[in-house]
Protein backbone atom coordinates (compact mmCIF):
# COMPACT_ATOMS: atom_id res chain seq x y z
CA UNK A 1 0.00 0.00 0.00
CA UNK A 2 1.33 3.44 -0.81
CA UNK A 3 2.05 5.70 2.19
CA UNK A 4 0.92 9.55 2.03
CA UNK A 5 3.36 12.19 3.01
CA UNK A 6 2.16 15.16 4.24
CA UNK A 7 5.23 18.12 4.27
CA UNK A 8 4.67 20.53 6.65
CA UNK A 9 5.01 23.90 5.96
CA UNK A 10 7.90 24.51 8.81
CA UNK A 11 9.63 21.38 7.24
CA UNK A 12 9.70 22.33 4.22
CA UNK A 13 11.83 26.21 4.77
CA UNK A 14 13.74 24.54 7.30
CA UNK A 15 14.95 22.09 4.50
CA UNK A 16 15.44 25.20 2.10
CA UNK A 17 17.07 27.10 5.52
CA UNK A 18 19.63 23.79 6.01
CA UNK A 19 20.20 23.06 1.52
CA UNK A 20 18.54 19.97 2.69
CA UNK A 21 17.18 17.90 -0.41
CA UNK A 22 14.20 15.97 0.87
CA UNK A 23 13.65 14.13 -2.29
CA UNK A 24 16.88 12.56 -2.12
CA UNK A 25 16.64 11.78 1.35
CA UNK A 26 13.21 10.40 1.44
CA UNK A 27 14.66 8.20 -1.40
CA UNK A 28 16.81 7.15 0.57
CA UNK A 29 15.09 6.46 3.86
CA UNK A 30 11.48 5.31 2.74
CA UNK A 31 11.85 1.50 1.66
CA UNK A 32 8.13 1.44 0.31
CA UNK A 33 5.96 3.55 -1.92
CA UNK A 34 4.75 6.67 -1.24
CA UNK A 35 3.80 10.16 -2.34
CA UNK A 36 4.62 13.45 -1.42
CA UNK A 37 1.38 15.91 -0.37
CA UNK A 38 1.25 19.16 1.38
CA UNK A 39 -2.29 20.72 2.53
CA UNK A 40 -3.49 23.89 0.49
CA UNK A 41 -3.43 26.08 3.49
CA UNK A 42 0.94 25.69 3.50
CA UNK A 43 0.66 27.65 0.10
CA UNK A 44 -1.36 30.42 2.36
CA UNK A 45 1.45 29.90 4.96
CA UNK A 46 3.94 30.31 2.72
CA UNK A 47 3.07 33.68 1.41
CA UNK A 48 3.08 35.31 4.96
CA UNK A 49 6.60 33.89 6.33
CA UNK A 50 9.10 35.95 7.34
CA UNK A 51 12.00 34.06 5.91
CA UNK A 52 10.65 34.95 2.58
CA UNK A 53 14.24 33.34 0.87
CA UNK A 54 13.61 30.03 2.17
CA UNK A 55 9.82 30.50 1.60
CA UNK A 56 9.92 31.10 -2.00
CA UNK A 57 12.61 27.87 -2.02
CA UNK A 58 9.78 26.03 -0.60
CA UNK A 59 7.90 27.15 -3.15
CA UNK A 60 10.18 26.39 -5.65
CA UNK A 61 10.46 22.99 -4.49
CA UNK A 62 6.57 22.05 -4.43
CA UNK A 63 6.39 23.78 -7.64
CA UNK A 64 9.11 22.19 -9.54
CA UNK A 65 8.14 18.62 -7.97
CA UNK A 66 4.52 18.95 -8.72
CA UNK A 67 3.75 18.27 -5.32
CA UNK A 68 -0.08 17.59 -5.09
CA UNK A 69 -2.54 19.55 -2.96
CA UNK A 70 -4.70 18.07 -0.31
CA UNK A 71 -8.07 20.31 -0.05
CA UNK A 72 -9.15 21.59 3.26
CA UNK A 73 -11.77 23.84 4.60
CA UNK A 74 -8.77 25.88 5.28
CA UNK A 75 -10.58 26.98 8.74
CA UNK A 76 -7.49 26.39 11.15
CA UNK A 77 -4.18 26.54 11.03
CA UNK A 78 -2.12 23.54 9.32
CA UNK A 79 -0.94 21.51 11.91
CA UNK A 80 -4.87 21.19 12.92
CA UNK A 81 -5.85 20.80 9.42
CA UNK A 82 -2.82 17.73 9.39
CA UNK A 83 -4.33 16.27 12.65
CA UNK A 84 -7.18 16.19 11.41
CA UNK A 85 -6.69 14.27 8.36
CA UNK A 86 -4.18 11.72 9.27
CA UNK A 87 -4.28 7.80 10.02
CA UNK A 88 -1.96 4.92 9.45
CA UNK A 89 -1.47 5.38 5.91
CA UNK A 90 -0.13 8.72 6.97
CA UNK A 91 3.33 9.92 7.16
CA UNK A 92 4.06 13.58 8.38
CA UNK A 93 7.21 16.00 7.70
CA UNK A 94 7.41 17.84 10.31
CA UNK A 95 9.74 19.98 13.05
CA UNK A 96 7.02 21.50 15.31
CA UNK A 97 7.17 19.99 18.52
CA UNK A 98 3.65 20.49 19.38
CA UNK A 99 2.11 18.37 16.27
CA UNK A 100 4.78 15.82 16.84
CA UNK A 101 3.79 15.07 20.17
CA UNK A 102 0.05 15.09 19.11
CA UNK A 103 1.06 12.82 16.04
CA UNK A 104 2.74 10.61 18.92
CA UNK A 105 -0.39 10.42 20.60
CA UNK A 106 -1.69 9.07 16.98
CA UNK A 107 0.45 6.21 16.76
CA UNK A 108 1.67 8.23 13.18
CA UNK A 109 5.33 7.98 11.82
CA UNK A 110 6.97 11.52 11.35
CA UNK A 111 9.94 12.29 9.26
CA UNK A 112 11.92 15.01 10.41
CA UNK A 113 15.57 16.72 9.88
CA UNK A 114 17.98 15.47 12.29
CA UNK A 115 21.29 17.70 12.77
CA UNK A 116 20.50 20.02 10.21
CA UNK A 117 21.49 17.80 7.82
CA UNK A 118 19.76 14.56 7.02
CA UNK A 119 16.13 13.20 7.36
CA UNK A 120 14.86 10.41 10.14
CA UNK A 121 12.01 8.92 11.15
Amino acid sequence: MMKKIILDTNFLIDCAKFRIDFISELKRICDFKYQMFIVDKTIDELARVKDKINAKIAQQFIDKFNIPTIATKKDKIVDKLILDIVDKDYIIATQDKNLKKELNQKGILIVFIRNKNYLSF
